[in-house]
């Protein structure tokens, strides 16, 4: 029998020492290097049958590669399809991630109910009753979903030698074991060899595999950093629990975009898909409020609508409070001193909050445009009208610069009965005989002239 090796991990990083050692030198945290045991014996998890297909691969020229296009499996959730690039394809492996609680499990189980492929829905985290329970609440009945509690890998694969399904879904890599490792579920070394089994079994069979994984308390998924390196796809399920709606995001795609999202509402029935998101983001009122105004972003392909809200009034303390939710806290301070600096405004003394509505972060520097509207509309007490929306990033010297793909944000704001949009007057604008009044405008005291006088 081989000698059974040991080494050390960092349970916070994944670096390996040779020996133990109070600090890890990667991440800079203490006691958090334990010891695990790397190999115990020999053996292979998964082993295909014999074929000529396995020998050993030869080299080819990149120009006799075949190179036609991998079709993909519609997962019926055009949500998914779209954050995925299509759907999902065969022999892909993909690592969704997120809070607990946050839906993980549920987006899953509705999917792999819904499919017209047999699936096997792996839970090491919930006995088959539960599932069940669950399932009940979520769809009907499936002929096409088959359910496993396991945790051992080599017991999982021969219920797949059995069942031969299309997609296997695991929920949680973080629970899976096998015996060729002597640790505990969750480890480093167990997250690494079991995902190595996985990618092993799908590139071989061609049968996708789709993993959910833990999260640490700092946002990123718990295990080494490898596991994200090993899999094809990487998504990222994120929403406040107190809000309803939830965003899937790409933030490795082997395959497609990592610029697509996909939008959720959490029910009682499941998660429904928002094809509509601007119909969540933009607030429905009665009456006009000040320190409101409406930008025009993107996120991948997907032109969104999304209201912008501010609140300027005066520093009770003696340094002013400058608050963000949603936005990015710095370009908030710039755009602050663009406006005391460019065109007058004295903001220096107030406090300043501002806030994305619907639970968002948005990066995208074309919202600028509206977030001095709402600051200017709080500053003045006057409503900015329902009805006009921005498009426009403020540079330094007070400049409203051009952005890109205006003609989709137009003609998104004038599909959602918007009458006006401020863009910059250095767009090129393609669009003819739009029914949206496009208003051209070049410094942001040409913005503040034409909304406040």
């Amino acid at each position: 029998m081989s000698k059974v090796k040991t080494s050390f991990f960092c349970q916070s990083c994944g670096t390996q020492y040779a020996k133990w050692q109070g600090q890890c030198n990667a991440c800079k945290e203490w006691n958090t290097i334990a010891e695990e045991i790397i190999q115990k014996q020999e053996k292979v998890a998964w082993k295909s049958e014999p074929s000529p297909k396995n020998t050993a691969p030869k080299p080819l020229k990149i120009n006799e590669i075949d190179s036609t296009q991998e079709i993909r499996m519609d997962t019926t959730d055009a949500e998914l399809n779209r954050v995925l690039g299509g759907g999902i394809v065969p022999g892909s492996l993909t690592l969704l991630g997120g809070e607990p609680g946050i839906g993980k499990s549920t987006l899953l189980l509705q999917i792999s109910l819904k499919l017209p492929y047999k699936t096997l829905y792996v839970s090491g985290e919930e006995s088959q009753k539960q599932i069940k329970m669950r399932a009940e609440r979520i769809t009907p009945t499936s002929d096409n979903c088959y359910i496993l509690t396991e945790t051992k890998t080599q017991n999982i694969f021969k219920q797949i030698e059995a069942i031969e399904p299309e997609i296997v879904i695991i929920d949680s890599i973080q629970t899976l074991h096998t015996d060729y490792i002597e640790s505990t579920a969750g480890s480093i070394s167990q997250i690494r060899e079991t995902t190595a089994e996985l990618i092993k079994f799908a590139k071989e069979t061609n049968i996708p595999v789709i993993l959910i994984g833990h999260i640490t308390k700092d946002g990123n998924i718990a295990g080494p950093k490898i596991l994200e390196h090993m899999v094809d796809t990487v998504l990222q399920f994120e929403g406040d629990r107190n809000h309803v709606y939830r965003i899937l995001r790409s933030l490795k795609n082997r395959f497609g975009s990592t610029a697509e999202i996909g939008i959720y509402e959490m029910l009682g029935s499941g998660l429904r898909e928002v094809s509509n998101p601007s119909e969540i983001l933009i607030s429905h009122k009665d009456e006009e409020l000040s320190g409101t105004a409406i930008a025009s972003t993107l996120e991948g392909m997907r032109p969104l609508m999304i209201e912008i809200q501010s609140l300027v009034s005066t520093a009770v303390y003696g340094t002013p409070q400058r608050s963000t939710t949603g936005y990015n806290a710095k370009r908030l301070n710039m755009i602050l001193a663009v406006l005391e600096k460019r065109a007058g405004f004295r903001l220096g003394a107030k406090d300043v909050f501002l806030n994305v509505t619907g639970g968002i972060s948005v990066d995208d520097p074309a919202i600028d445009l509206a977030v001095v509207a709402a600051i200017l509309s709080s500053n003045e007490d006057i409503p900015v009208n329902k009805d006009f929306c921005f498009a426009g990033e403020v540079g330094l010297s007070g400049e409203i610069r051009p952005v890109n793909r205006v003609d989709q944000r137009i003609q998104e704001a004038e599909k959602l009965g918007f009458s006006t949009i401020f863009v910059s007057k250095y767009n090129k604008i393609a669009l003819k005989n739009t029914g949206i009044k496009i208003e051209l405008v070049a410094k942001i005291e040409d913005v503040a002239t034409m909304l406040f006088g």
